[in-house]
């Protein structure tokens, strides 16, 4: 007779963060190799990027070639993220090159009082059409739900249907950064604004047990707090620390990644932040294996039958 816990579905939810969510490709490869069922799989901003090309059957190493791609590509190299990584490290930079970027500033600004973004929809699609193909979320191998924001009516739109591209690009409209995406009478932005780590949406579509990614900015604070600029990031800094443990007391087991302070836009520790991933995923395996003691037995069966399976499909 089978156990009862055979019948768990098991949800992830990846979580918000800029760059700091490519930890999450990490925790999904340790999920691969420990042959840990994923049943329900939903993600917010960052997480919905990965979260969505890993449902959609991208496997991680082919993953992990398109980031790399990506990250060397003279599109990525002029974009608005490779601007926003420069400014972020600016506070070690010499005085010819905070001068250079206050005019830059100024510019930005000047930009953002007339735009409704820094990027167009349009420039940061082509982003998301290298990473997500273009199926229909219902196509995909895992089900999948990525998770925006209604700036008109401030409620969390949850993607069920539709373009898998559409729905990510909406996760990831960071505000500000990227123009909002229309869709009829809403305006749909970053789901992060009001849902850092898609606990409860897993739990709606199913999943018994979930397991939540987060990837939010450590804020210990070592440097000074001066300016307006500096209170205004910490204040929104500290909302956000306080939203994402809100919503993770929802969750079975929490892995959190050591993404340090690293700045949402600076992705030039990718490598690095895929490693901690996969390392904060290992340190918690004894958790999630506890979280479902049913199942101990079954994942390494599991284990040893996948072993056996791609040692008889080697050359």
């Amino acid at each position: 007779m089978k156990s009862p816990w055979m019948h768990k579905r098991i949800g992830l939810a990846l979580g918000a963060g800029g760059a700091r969510g490519l930890a999450h490709i990490g925790v999904l490869k340790v999920f691969e190799q420990e042959a840990i069922p994923i049943h329900v799989l939903t993600g917010t901003s960052i997480g919905s990027l990965v979260g969505g090309a890993y449902a959609s059957g991208i496997g991680i190493a082919e993953m992990e070639k398109k980031i790399d791609e990506y990250l060397n590509s003279p599109e990525f190299q002029s974009s608005v993220f490779k601007a926003l990584e420069k400014r972020s490290k600016l506070d070690k930079a010499g005085l010819a090159r905070k001068i250079e970027s206050f005019f830059k500033d100024r510019f930005q600004l000047a930009h953002a009082m007339f735009s409704p973004g820094l990027l167009s929809k349009e420039d940061f699609q082509s982003t998301i059409n290298h990473f997500i193909p273009d199926i229909e979320i219902q196509e995909t191998r895992i089900p999948f739900r990525a998770v925006a924001t209604d700036l008109i009516t401030g409620e969390q739109i949850v993607f069920s249907r539709g373009s898998l591209r559409e729905a990510v690009l909406a996760s990831c409209a960071v505000p500000g950064t990227i123009q909002p995406v229309r869709e009829g009478e809403r305006l749909l932005a970053d789901g992060g604004i009001i849902c850092l780590v898609p606990i409860t949406v897993a739990r709606k579509e199913g999943a018994d047990i979930v397991i939540a990614v987060a990837v939010g900015k450590d804020i210990c604070l070592e440097k000074e707090i001066r300016t307006a600029s500096d209170i205004y990031f910490r204040a929104r800094e500290l909302m956000s620390h306080y939203l994402e443990n809100y919503e993770l007391m929802e969750a079975d087991v929490v892995i959190r990644p050591d993404v340090k302070d690293l700045h949402w836009a600076d992705f030039s520790h990718a490598k690095n932040l895929i490693q901690e991933g996969e390392k904060a995923a290992r340190e918690n395996l004894d958790n999630i294996r506890h979280a479902m003691p049913g199942l101990k037995k079954w994942f390494t069966l599991k284990h040893i039958l996948e072993l056996r399976r791609k040692k008889e499909h080697k050359p």
